[in-house]
């Protein structure tokens, strides 16, 4: 039997907000009130605690309601990584209201949007690869082996990220691609793509 969990979330954490609307809209729409997850963060905000417990707390088989598509990524590239991570773990997507109203995966024509998504999120790898793979060869060119030696870039970390998800992927041949050591590779980087202290604090001074 599949399980709804709600994740709601409103921009402001000063209490201006509330996830009244939202909260009304998961219960109307089946999702019981203790699986109702909550944030009070800016989208772009890397710490939700609420959306990662509802990650957390999603088994194979259940959906994920949200009011609307907005409240759930932090934008387009985190999106879709997010929906293609649900996905491959076999759990649905509801969209309430706006513009992605149109995703629910318990429907055929949901599912194909569904698709969609998880295509882009494809796509989207391939492009990091590509890029990656023109800037060690533009490296090269200048008789630099690979850039400078060993050092872990943003385009090289989401790679890898994508590429450690991935039970068939080989570590050594990865770090040769990426011109880096096992060493710097584990720094960023666990064994399941998650990102460690290190990964985090390079994407978050890419940032700014």
């Amino acid at each position: 039997m599949t399980t709804l969990l709600g994740y709601a979330r409103v921009s402001k954490a000063d209490g201006s907000q509330l996830h009244d609307l939202q909260r009304d809209a998961l219960l109307n729409a089946g999702v019981a009130a203790e699986h109702i997850y909550e944030d009070s963060a800016s989208g772009r905000r890397d710490n939700r605690s609420g959306l990662d417990a509802c990650l957390k707390a999603l088994r194979t088989g259940d959906a994920l309601v949200v009011w609307k598509l907005d409240r759930l990524g932090r934008d387009l590239r985190h999106l879709v990584n997010l929906v293609d991570d649900l996905t491959k773990r076999n759990i649905g997507l509801k969209v309430l209201a706006g513009e992605g109203a149109s995703i629910d995966t318990t429907t055929a024509n949901g599912r194909l949007v569904f698709g969609i998504f998880a295509a882009l999120a494809e796509f989207e790898r391939a492009l990091i690869v590509e890029r990656t793979k023109a800037g060690l060869e533009a490296a090269r060119a200048r008789g630099r082996n690979g850039g400078r030696p060993f050092k872990m870039t943003p385009a090289k970390l989401r790679l890898a990220q994508a590429s450690m998800g991935k039970p068939e992927t080989k570590v050594g041949d990865l770090c040769i691609e990426l011109g880096i050591t096992r060493q710097t590779l584990y720094r960023f980087v666990g064994p399941k793509g998650e990102l460690r202290d290190d990964g985090e604090k390079l994407l978050k001074n890419t940032k700014r």
